[in-house]
């Protein structure tokens, strides 16, 4: 690849809830969406596709309510549930990204917010 030169890369992210209701899942998802499109310069058009996971204890809602109050509309989104590991981080929603941009792979910045940053702790804040 050239320099400058459009690629497809996928940005991930994750983030946690204090309880399992709908508006817990929508604003922790929505802050999170936020801060990847920020730290990433990623703007809506440049959005392939967004794929959520969430741990089997978040039942109140789906994430992608989330990114369609943020008015991602055009967007295809996919929710599905995570694999139910013993000891994993409980009420987790994780993030997977695609999207256009001419960044290196080395300058996208994954995050991971709240009891999530336990998954990722060779990343900066």
């Amino acid at each position: 690849m050239r320099e400058g030169e459009w690629r497809l890369v996928a940005v991930r992210g994750a983030t946690t809830v204090e309880a399992d209701t709908a508006g817990r899942i929508g604003e922790n998802t929505g802050e999170l969406l936020e801060e990847m499109m920020k730290r990433n310069e990623i703007r809506e058009e440049t959005i392939v596709s967004i794929i959520f996971t969430a741990t089997p204890d978040l039942v109140s809602d789906f994430p992608a309510v989330a990114a369609r109050n943020l008015g991602l509309a055009q967007v295809p989104l996919l929710c599905s549930q995570e694999i139910p590991v013993t000891g994993s981080v409980e009420r987790c929603i994780r993030v997977l990204m695609h999207f256009y941009t001419v960044r290196p792979r080395s300058e996208i910045h994954h995050v991971y917010l709240r009891g999530a940053r336990q998954l990722r702790t060779d990343l900066p804040e």
